[in-house]
């Protein structure tokens, strides 16, 4: 098996890497708490996984590993959190505009992050994602690592919020441990886990 290929995505994929992760996440709780609506579930976190990767795009990095049937077997979408991090022009109405009636549920979830994330300077893991059949092979924990060296060399922290206890577990392999508080929870008790990385 040939060594997955790791690359930057381009502008014109954004919307591409947001549809990959909505099917990626699919089973998520969280997801479910956000569009309870099951045949708007994809679409709509679809839009809104885009609209964060646009702006990772611009202020930190979004890479993929291409699936060798078209698309993306994996992808990861990190926020450079070293300086302030500025809120893209039209955000809240575009937000707005395609959660729809959901839209509470979104407002949620974004006061849940902002009361809970470090102050201290890092980058931001936001998102990987690794389409169901390709799960377990280790593509995660590449787009990680790529990233990770980097980090490495500048003495720079990372940070994320794991959604599930395996990923904990993945997470912990990479070097992240538990942070105080560790979960956060969604009104409905969806669960997240902070955890933090420190510069090799």
């Amino acid at each position: 098996m040939s060594e997955p290929v790791i690359r930057r995505a381009r502008r014109d994929e954004i919307p591409a890497v947001g549809a990959h992760i909505s099917h990626s996440f699919d089973d998520l709780a969280a997801d479910a708490y956000l569009v309870p609506v099951p045949t708007d579930r994809k679409r709509v976190m679809g839009e809104f996984f885009a609209l964060e990767s646009e702006t990772a795009f611009a202020y930190g990095r979004v890479e993929v590993i291409d699936h060798e049937d078209g698309g993306y077997a994996a992808a990861a979408v990190w926020f450079d959190r070293v300086g302030e991090l500025p809120e893209p022009d039209g955000y809240s109405d575009r937000l707005t505009a395609l959660a729809g009636e959901h839209v509470d549920r979104f407002g949620a979830l974004g006061e849940l992050f902002e009361k809970n994330h470090p102050t201290e300077q890092h980058w931001h893991l936001a998102f990987l994602a690794v389409r169901p059949g390709e799960q377990g092979h280790g593509l995660g924990g590449r787009l990680m690592d790529n990233v990770h060296r980097d980090l490495d060399e500048r003495g720079v922290d990372a940070y994320l919020e794991a959604t599930n206890p395996n990923n904990v577990r993945l997470y912990k392999r990479h070097g992240y441990a538990e942070m105080d508080p560790f979960e956060i929870y969604l009104p409905d008790g969806t669960p997240f886990y902070r955890m933090w990385r420190r510069a090799a």
